[in-house]
């Protein structure tokens, strides 16, 4: 299974204003310290639930901590 994104593939993300966003949406995000893109799994009022395309689950995020929103990805 290959996932969204895959390593190497350069990726366009848009500055996160006001866009809202939706289960589904790929998004740039700080978890732990580090940025990762990562899969918006659940919505919970401002909080996000993130994960991998593979089903994984990674935790809960704040808008704070989400930069940007994925639109293109080139190979």
């Amino acid at each position: 299974m290959t996932g969204k994104v895959n390593d190497g593939q350069l990726c366009t993300v848009e500055l996160l204003r006001e866009q809202v966003l939706e289960v589904g949406d790929i998004v740039l995000c700080r978890a732990n310290g580090s940025q990762y893109l990562h899969l918006v799994k659940a919505i919970q009022g401002e909080r996000f639930q993130i994960g991998n395309n593979r089903g994984g689950i990674n935790g809960w995020v704040t808008r704070r901590q989400i930069f940007g929103r994925l639109i293109a990805v080139t190979t």
